[in-house]
């Protein structure tokens, strides 16, 4: 199930551990947490956790726009995300 994720946002066979991979495995991990934290309220240590994620995947973004801005833009399209604020 993860394999055939990765295959949509792999660049080459043995790809990975790019930032492109990695933001779309944490959206996966991301959201399926979101679903969890829906139905357990109270769940308080899975709140942290997805906090944590956020925020890596937060950072990946920042890396990937300030180097790859035409595939920041289109990974963000892809995974259905919203584009990064900066604090001014």
């Amino acid at each position: 199930m993860v394999s055939t994720f990765i295959n949509n946002f792999k660049k080459h066979d043995l790809d990975f551990g790019s930032s492109e991979v990695q933001i779309a495995l944490l959206t996966k991990r991301i959201n399926n947490l979101s679903l969890h934290l829906q139905k357990h309220k109270k769940d308080f240590s899975s709140r942290r956790g997805l906090l944590q994620l956020l925020a890596k995947r937060k950072a990946l973004l920042v890396y990937l726009f300030y180097r790859k801005k035409t595939i920041y833009y289109s990974l963000i399209f892809k995974l259905n995300i919203r584009p990064i604020k900066f604090s001014d």
